[in-house]
């Protein structure tokens, strides 16, 4: 499992971003996914989560209604689409590789992760 994160940057509030997260050591295969962000002093949290074949997914209540995540057509890739951002989204977003058909909001379900991405919303 090799995951990698693409799609982080400066964006202003109100703007949009995709994050993408590509296993490159599994292309082939369909593993659930998620993820998490930590911001400056605070702890990491969770943001999304996605099943196997994407019948399955969910995002924290923080982020409901603005961010979604979903597999792309490549096996193994996920995107996180934010939206209507806000600066306290500003953080560093992780991909992380579940185990098991679905592995939700809990980081101790998660085997591997990604180096992160830098999200930073303007004022």
């Amino acid at each position: 499992v090799q995951l990698v994160e693409s799609g982080g940057g400066l964006v202003q509030t109100g703007g949009s971003l995709r994050l993408s997260c590509a296993d490159s050591g599994r292309p082939s295969t369909s593993d659930p996914m998620g993820w998490f962000r930590r911001a400056p002093g605070k702890e990491r949290e969770f943001i999304a989560a996605i099943d196997r074949d994407g019948s399955t997914a969910f995002v924290a209540d923080s982020v409901k209604g603005r961010f979604t995540i979903s597999r792309a057509t490549a096996k193994n890739t996920v995107n996180l689409q934010m939206s209507n951002l806000k600066p306290e989204d500003t953080a560093i977003y992780y991909c992380a590789h579940g185990r098991g058909r679905f592995a939700g909001r809990w980081a101790e379900n998660y085997d591997y992760w990604g180096q992160g991405t830098q999200v930073t919303v303007s004022s």
